[in-house]
């Protein structure tokens, strides 16, 4: 007949996970700058394919890469 063993409970420790997560994020924001960044470098044919104009190319570029859209905040 199974018996109940009670076990010492281990301590959850929650820092690692928020630092990946933190680590995370920061890698995203990287990613994100490298984007803009290439953004900027694309011919002006494949602007016009994206819908795009240079100008408006030029301004997503300057953006910081803290400067991430709404959606990635939550």
């Amino acid at each position: 007949m199974p018996r109940d063993i009670a076990l010492p409970r281990a301590r959850i420790r929650h820092r690692p996970l928020r630092r990946a997560t933190r680590l995370a994020r920061f890698i995203d924001l990287l990613g994100l700058a490298r984007q803009r960044r290439k953004l900027a470098e694309l011919d002006d044919h494949l602007l016009r394919d994206l819908g795009l104009t240079r100008r408006q190319a030029l301004e997503e570029a300057k953006r910081g890469f803290w400067d991430a859209p709404g959606h990635w905040r939550n």
